[in-house]
């Protein structure tokens, strides 16, 4: 093991263990910082504390000639994360990747469906079979709290059985970096859990097994996050909804609507988790965009 490689595992170690990160967000922090240091051993470099800027330049310059802008900053968030920590642990004197900056990107607003779109989604699972009673829940789960995918499929029996018991108890969600949040389930959700769990969800679990996992796939097995993206899609289609329709477009959808509700931005940052108001405040560009939308077909004055 060389000692770059050696300062990667421990870092490695410190963003699973001190940080909390969930399994797969560390397997992607590995995939991106193996890369980064075949492209320094290719350059005869096998320790970070030979690293300078230069090398990190070169490598986001390498990344940009065959990845979106996006993807390579990414790559840097990694780079950088890394270097701050071997500087941190005094492994290296300084951090060659603290001054580079990544690519500019492109403002990319997020697609909400529409009320009706979002209606029409909800009305598409068969209601009379017990898969199409667990998709109704899952689907309402997801636009009725914002979550994200992988909070919904998370989701334990017992954890939603205190929420249907009284409206005002809210849902407690886990999500990144082990954060909990409650947040309000509408009645139309409990509504669609409650018919699930009446008789559905016991048609999919298995026989002399105790499962503890809320939503349920055919083989009585906890619902995937793959699956959870297939079920939305599908649904979609039959909803007549001509573009792509993933969990996520649910949970933009949730924070659009409520602002154009009339919500704060505050309030749904914390509905979302959003560790930062900024991150919230992108949604308020959409109703922005739609109200001038409105007001340029609407007002007699505004069209040119």
């Amino acid at each position: 093991m060389t000692p770059a490689q050696a300062v990667l595992a421990d870092y490695l170690a410190h963003v699973s263990v001190e940080r909390g990160l969930a399994e797969n967000t560390r397997r992607a922090y590995e995939r991106d910082l193996n890369r980064y240091l075949t492209f320094l051993t290719d350059r005869g470099i096998d320790d970070l504390a030979d690293v300078t800027g230069v090398e990190v330049s070169e490598f986001v310059r390498a990344l940009g000639a065959e990845l979106k802008a996006a993807s390579v900053a990414r790559f840097l968030s990694s780079v950088r994360g890394l270097h701050a920590f071997a500087h941190g642990e005094r492994v290296t004197s300084s951090n060659p990747a603290a001054d580079i900056t990544p690519p500019k990107l492109a403002r990319r607003l997020p697609k909400a469906l529409s009320v009706d779109e979002v209606a029409a989604l909800l009305d598409a699972p068969d209601r009379a079979t017990a898969i199409g009673l667990r998709d109704a829940a899952l689907l309402e789960v997801l636009y009725g709290t914002g979550a994200r995918i992988s909070e919904v499929t998370g989701l334990n029996r017992d954890d939603i059985l205190a929420t249907l018991a009284d409206p005002t108890a809210g849902l407690r969600l886990l999500g990144k970096g082990g954060k909990e949040r409650l947040v309000p389930l509408g009645s139309f959700a409990r509504d669609a859990v409650a018919a699930y769990l009446k008789t559905a969800r016991a048609e999919l679990a298995p026989e002399n097994r105790v499962q503890e996992a809320l939503f349920l796939n055919r083989l009585g097995r906890r619902l995937s996050r793959t699956s959870a993206h297939a079920i939305v899609a599908d649904h979609a289609r039959r909803a007549g909804i001509a573009r792509e329709v993933s969990p996520h477009t649910l949970r933009h959808s949730y924070a659009t609507h409520l602002l154009e509700g009339g919500a704060d931005v505050r309030v749904v940052q914390e509905l979302l988790g959003h560790s930062s108001v900024a991150t919230t405040q992108i949604y308020t560009l959409v109703t922005i965009d739609a109200l001038r939308t409105v007001y340029l077909e609407s007002h007699p004055r505004a069209r040119s």
